[in-house]
This record gives structure tokens, sequence and C-alpha cells, in this order.
């Protein structure tokens, strides 16, 4: 089994996504995820909409319907409401489904499956059993596809007990974390980004062994004194990109922490950063008001105020639905200038 040290100060050449000779996209480390997962157990099938004939509206599934057949690579209806209803019905009948949406944004219309019924049925049934399914697919706004089609679902489903939700930033953790998930007992929630599928990374060939990547653990991507920067999904990649100008523009040194699950949170990591920069800067896709990074920054306060020198910021979505206009909508995501003024401010330089 490989996995990923999870002291919050590993060195960060230990974490070997940008390392090595084989290189594939975000989309076919998912496709591996499964596909390895549904070779060892037969209990498991995919279910969405275009998934099989078409091999996936974003080819997420490619090549999948002729090796695992019709019954287990399954084409549904335009109905989320019907098919994720489905998947609780399997999975309290034994079978584990991963269920996929074109869009999060569609998971709206099954909120009563996803929200009301999954999470709740093992506390409900008194442990006697669960919904052990994995719903994904592409999460925040994709491009031009206007507010309806643009949510960033986490702030609003992670209030919910009961799930599990996971957000990768790399093809690395998109795979690993995707046959973790496929594995839980819980339902999870698997949060992907449609602008990251043909992102190209190392991650190693399945000889190499079973990788996986456990939940409630934070990466540490850049290493620095000044400040804590904390993220997850997509915009983890933004930090990166700040903390490289602010190291060579402003000689200003930072954690970069990738949270990978925000159900479960792995406060302790971020902590014992704080415990040497003194300073935070969380970084969130989600619209601002009651957001993960209000969250983030809420325990913070809890538990590590005194190691605090200055407030804590937060780098969100603006609090305005998403734009259609592709300059609009730049501008109203996270990105790279935001961040750099954040973390400039908190340093006492801005």
């Amino acid at each position: 089994m490989t996995t990923i040290p999870l002291h919050p100060y590993a060195d960060p050449d230990l974490f070997p996504e940008g390392k090595g000779d084989r290189m594939i996209q975000f989309r076919e480390a998912l496709r591996e995820a499964m596909s390895e997962e549904m070779r060892e157990d037969e209990r498991i099938f995919l279910m969405g909409e275009e998934v099989a004939e078409y091999n996936g509206a974003y080819k997420v599934s490619q090549g999948m319907l002729d090796e695992f057949g019709p019954k287990r690579i399954v084409d549904a209806p335009i109905s989320e409401n019907g098919f994720a209803g489905l998947a609780v019905g399997a999975a309290m009948y034994g079978l584990r489904p991963i269920i996929e949406f074109m869009s999060w944004s569609f998971s709206l219309v099954a909120a009563d499956q996803i929200l009301n019924n999954v999470p709740k049925m093992l506390y409900m049934s008194g442990g006697q059993w669960g919904c052990p399914c994995v719903f994904r697919g592409n999460d925040g706004a994709g491009g031009q596809l206007g507010s309806t089609h643009s949510w960033s679902v986490e702030g609003l489903f992670s209030n919910v007990p009961g799930v599990k939700i996971a957000i990768p930033s790399c093809p690395y953790d998109a795979k690993g974390m995707l046959k973790t998930a496929i594995r839980d007992d819980d339902p999870v929630f698997f949060l992907e980004s449609e602008r990251m599928l043909g992102d190209k990374a190392h991650v190693p060939d399945p000889s190499e062994g079973d990788l996986l990547v456990p939940f409630g653990k934070a990466a540490l991507r850049r290493t620095g004194d000044d400040c804590t920067l904390v993220s997850f999904g997509r915009p983890v990649n933004f930090c990166i990109e700040a903390a490289d100008e602010l190291r060579e523009e402003h000689g200003v040194e930072v954690d970069v922490l990738d949270m990978r699950t925000i159900r479960p949170l792995d406060m302790d990591s971020i902590i014992a950063s704080l415990k040497k920069t003194n300073r935070l800067v969380v970084v969130d896709q989600c619209w601002p008001f009651a957001s993960v990074a209000s969250e983030v920054i809420a325990q913070t306060c809890e538990r590590a105020f005194d190691l605090l020198d200055h407030q804590p910021l937060r780098v969100n979505s603006d609090d305005v639905p998403a734009p259609y206009s592709k300059s609009l909508e730049s501008a109203f995501l996270p990105h790279k200038g935001k961040i750099v003024r954040a973390v400039l401010r908190t340093v006492g330089k801005s």
C-alpha cells in the first residue's frame, strides 16, 4: 500500500504527485481508481448520465462499459433524484454504488435522497445498515456555465453530519482518495473540478502497489514561516502559484496546506502550522457567508486563538451569483492576486 506521509511538516519532496515518468490526466486517475476497485469487488457499479455508451460526459468512464458490461456501467435517465434514490436502496441492499453527477449543481434536485436519506440511515437504523455509496462529479465553476451550473456545494453540504467530503487537488490524490472513498463504509461526496480533468501529474503504476490516500490528513504542498495558507481542491493550485510569487517577489515564505477532505477536517495540522507562522489565510471557492473557510477560522479561534498574531483572513468567491462572462467569472473566483494580497496584509506588507 502506498500512502502519503501524515506528519504535518513532512518534506514536500516526499509528495510524489509531481515526480516520476508516468504522467496521467486527472480523468484517467479517476478511471483507474474505479476500474481497479470494480475488478476486486463485484458489488460495485457505476451509474449516471452518459457514463456508459457515451464513455462519460467528460470521458472519465471511457472504456469501462466494454470491460464491465451494462449491468455495472449503467446509463441513467436525466433524473438525479431517481438514480440517487436508486443508490440509497442499492447500498442498503448490500451493493456499493458509485453515482456520477454530471455537475454537483444538478445534485440539488436530489437533495432529499443525498442529504435527508443517505447520511441518516446508519443512525436511524441503530447501526443495522448504512449507505456505503460514493457520489462524485464536477463541482464549482466549470468555465462560463452560468450561475445555476456553477455551484460549489461543499459549504452547503458539509453542514450535514453523516457524510464524508473529499476534494482532491491533483491526479495523485484523485486516484488515492477515490479508492479510499469506494472502500469506505460511510457515504462519501467526492467533488471534482471540470477544469482539472485534463491536468497531468505523476501517479504510480498499479504494479507499484495499492495507492490509498487517507481521509482527514492534510498534505503540505509548500513550506514557510510567515503565514499558513489553507485550501482544498482546485484553489490549492492557486495557493501554490501565490506561494511562489510571494517568495520570489516579496520574500514571504508560506505553508500551503491542502486539506483534501473537509469532512473530516484536519484541524491538528492547521494548528501545528500556526505554531510556526502565527498567521492564517483560508482560500475557499464557496461564497464567504457560512463557508468552509468560516468554519476553519471559527475552529482556529476556539482552539488556537493565542497563536494568532493577526486576524485570520478568508479568500472566497465573491458574494454574488457566478457570472457568465469569462472575465467576470475569473474575477469572481479565488485567484492568485487575491491570495497574495491577503497574505501581504497578514504580514504587514500590504
